[in-house]
């Protein structure tokens, strides 16, 4: 298999998530830093929508990040982050990136929605934040005993909403959440795939 090529941006939490997965699986893939405001020509060549992850491996190009993360996963899965296909971890990342991901960038773009003020959307994302932390009572991870492709997905978008009002965030009652995100962000894998290029 010739070497896979991905367009990414480092702080975008979708490009975040589809080089997690790369990493993981030991999948050998050169990444290009792409400028949002000087998008590269051959990536717009191989996905017309212009947005980040685009992975191009063999003739074939993945412009979603969950289809990235898949397909990494389906040439390498070492520590089952799949969970043997577990149906939970897919409708989990939908809600995260249909109605969690709306009221993120409500919340973190405020003065762009002043229909409501910015703890509306707060309230309203914090809904999701409230389930996470639920299904963290029994275990340290959201749907196992160890790391999978549920918390690697949502992650870096829990760490956006925390770091709009990181003393809220801190002050928060979501103690298990709080840590289970501090051990991501701590993790050897995350601190990899976030050094600078």
């Amino acid at each position: 298999m010739s070497e896979a090529l991905l367009y990414s941006f480092r702080r975008c939490p979708y490009a975040m998530r589809a080089r997690l997965a790369l990493r993981y699986s030991g999948v050998p893939v050169q990444i290009i830093e792409v400028s949002l405001k000087a998008k590269p020509p051959d990536m717009l060549a191989l996905s017309p929508k212009g947005t980040v992850p685009v992975l191009s491996v063999g003739g074939q190009v993945i412009d979603e990040s969950l289809a990235i993360m898949q397909w990494a996963l389906a040439q390498n899965d070492p520590h089952d982050w799949l969970l043997h296909g577990n149906p939970g971890a897919l409708a989990l990342i939908i809600e995260n990136d249909q109605d969690f991901k709306q009221h993120l960038n409500r919340y973190k773009y405020a003065e762009r929605y002043p229909e409501q003020p910015m703890e509306f959307y707060r309230a309203e994302g914090e809904v999701f934040l409230r389930k996470l932390d639920d299904l963290l009572t029994e275990r340290d991870y959201l749907l196992a005993d160890h790391l999978s492709l549920a918390d690697v997905a949502l992650a870096p978008f829990v760490r956006q909403f925390a770091h709009v009002d990181r003393e809220w965030f801190a002050a928060a009652p979501y103690q298990r959440l709080q840590a289970w995100l501090q051990r991501f962000l701590e993790s050897p894998l995350f601190i990899a795939v976030m050094a600078k290029p």
